[in-house]
């Protein structure tokens, strides 16, 4: 087979690994080699620094023994089957930057006989790519899971961040739909990924010339949507994972049906992405703002789809709210919908020079069309005098708040309310 035939069977074959987001690392580069990884993001997305950078995102096979119900890969699939040598996934990579297509590599693969087998195939490729053709750009690779940990731990010396897919959100969906595979033979290389890390930073200070481990750590990735585990579920155990293996990022992929499995949704049923993004909404609350999962989850087992998380948390604790800006403290102002983390330290340093009133919000880099139902400026109100909870959900759904044209601070005028003699929330939520 050419290898542009196994380039386009083999990339396309990788589109459903979602974990392609932003991700930096500390490997250099170095005099008359190929690249520099130094906070570099990958596939498309937007670096820490802004930049816009993308990766080469292949399978090193896709002929697969495992026959797992949710994967298009899967041995019992029709597809076409293809498989690249070590030496040619370095090739490809070499040229493709070379010819400034990539600035990295995201490389996984089915399981090819057996995971370690997999796992010294995808190495050798490693070798080759930093060894001979001096690349020093950025690498993800997916650990197989059931891979030894001696593998693992060369693997992590060549790759900035590696990777175990956790697949689904409870072990009796891998019973049913993954037979072949087994909660251990995931959480252990976790495991070990974990103690490599911290083993590498205490020879780092001892040793400054010691290699580094996976310098971007690791990350994990599950199906949405492909079992009936609820999203309380799936963010209890997203936060198990941050909490144990020190997890970078939590990945969620919305199913998409690819066979007739009884106990997977039938095909014509489309893919959960709203779901997914409320996920993603949700974990970026516990990572950044002190959210919990059962914080976030107290309503039911499900996220509200028609309200971002922050926004339904806020909606359903009205004794929290309004929040005065110019006096709350970092915590009170994370919880305030339309406020993030930048512009509350914007504010908190703002207010030191000046009384701040709903004009300076934007300014300082807050939506106000959400902060302004959740806000007060030294007593005064500028949002709704209703009390229907409603009335408010209305208008902070996505749709409404996207579709308004105009922002608070323009020429349409806000109604002043004086917050004496009105109730706790200030009128503004029921």
């Amino acid at each position: 087979m050419r290898l542009a035939e196994k380039l386009e069977i083999l990339g396309e074959a990788a589109r459903y690994d979602a974990s392609c987001a932003s991700s930096g690392s500390g490997r250099q580069g170095k005099r008359g080699g190929l690249g520099n990884a130094h906070m570099a993001g990958i596939c498309h997305t937007w670096a820490e620094d802004g930049r816009c950078v993308s990766l080469l995102k292949i399978l090193l096979s896709n002929d697969c023994v495992f026959d797992c119900a949710y994967c298009a890969n899967r041995r019992t699939a029709d597809i076409r089957r293809a498989s690249f040598t070590p030496e040619e996934v370095a090739n490809l990579t070499a040229e493709f930057y070379r010819r400034n297509y990539i600035e990295g590599l995201f490389l996984s693969s089915a399981v090819i006989g057996t995971p370690d087998k997999t796992m010294e195939l995808m190495l050798s490729a490693l070798k080759i790519l930093r060894g001979k053709y001096g690349f020093c750009g950025y690498i993800h690779v997916k650990v197989i899971p059931g891979a030894s940990k001696e593998l693992i731990s060369q693997v992590g010396l060549f790759a900035d961040r590696v990777s175990v897919n956790i697949e689904l959100p409870s072990e009796a969906g891998l019973k049913l739909l993954a037979p072949q595979k087994t909660k251990e033979r995931i959480v252990v290389p976790m495991e070990s990924i974990r103690l490599l890390k911290e083993q590498n930073g205490e020879e780092r200070k001892l040793f400054k010339s010691a290699p580094l481990f996976a310098p971007a750590g690791q990350s994990t990735q599950m199906i949405v949507g492909a079992t009936r585990d609820s999203d309380r579920q799936i963010l209890t155990l997203s936060s198990a994972l941050y909490a144990k293996y020190s997890m970078k990022r939590v990945y969620f992929s919305a199913y998409v049906p690819v066979g007739n499995h009884p106990s997977l949704p039938p095909p014509e049923v489309k893919a959960p992405l709203r779901r997914e993004h409320r996920l993603y909404q949700a974990d970026w609350l516990m990572r950044f703002y002190s959210f919990s999962a059962e914080e976030i989850t107290e309503n039911g087992d499900q996220l509200d789809l028609d309200l971002d998380p922050k926004c339904a948390w806020a909606v359903r604790h009205p004794e929290n709210f309004p929040v005065d800006v110019n006096t709350a403290d970092y915590r009170e102002l994370l919880r305030v919908p339309g406020i993030g983390v930048r512009s509350a330290r914007r504010i908190l340093a703002a207010r030191k020079t000046k009384k701040l009133d709903i004009g300076d919000l934007r300014k300082l880099g807050a939506v106000t069309k959400r902060a302004v139902y959740f806000t007060s400026f030294g007593g005064r109100f500028y949002g709704l005098r209703s009390d229907s909870r409603a009335l408010l959900r209305a208008q902070l759904s996505d749709e409404q708040v996207n579709s308004l044209q105009m922002t608070l601070d323009e020429s349409v005028p806000l109604i002043s309310v004086s917050m004496a003699g009105l109730p706790a929330l200030g009128g503004g939520i029921g």
